[in-house]
């Protein structure tokens, strides 16, 4: 799901949607893993102690909300978050994930790894 483009902020159904895959445990350890750096299932299973058809499943209601994204390198899938997260993270300097209709927080250590990713991926 893409932001629509006044300023990123998103719209009530686009809202809703991010907040439903959010509204689960298991996802926002996810997204949490994700803002320290890129992984792939099979690193998401270990860290997480969950099977790997639970933890794609999850992971395909956070693609589909566009939180995450997939990329595939050889025969893994590899997950990122997604530059509507990025965007999220810069408007708050790095502090919290703005969605312009909610705000999310993470701990500073995070958001920090999260922040400083991003930045690098825009000088590439």
């Amino acid at each position: 799901m893409k932001p629509t483009p006044k300023d990123d902020v998103l719209s009530p159904r686009e809202c809703a949607s991010v907040l439903k895959a959010l509204a689960d445990e298991t996802r926002l350890r996810i997204l949490e893993s994700l803002l320290a750096e890129e992984k792939c299932v099979s690193d998401l299973v270990r860290e997480l102690g969950c099977p790997q058809p639970h933890v794609s499943h999850h992971l395909r209601i956070l693609r589909d909300s566009g939180v995450v994204e997939g990329l595939r390198e050889g025969k893994q899938v590899c997950y990122r978050i997604s530059p509507m997260v990025q965007r999220a993270l810069a408007h708050q300097e790095g502090k919290a994930l703005n969605f312009g209709c909610c705000e999310l927080r993470f701990p500073e250590s995070i958001l920090a790894a999260a922040k400083s990713r991003a930045r690098h991926m825009v000088h590439v």
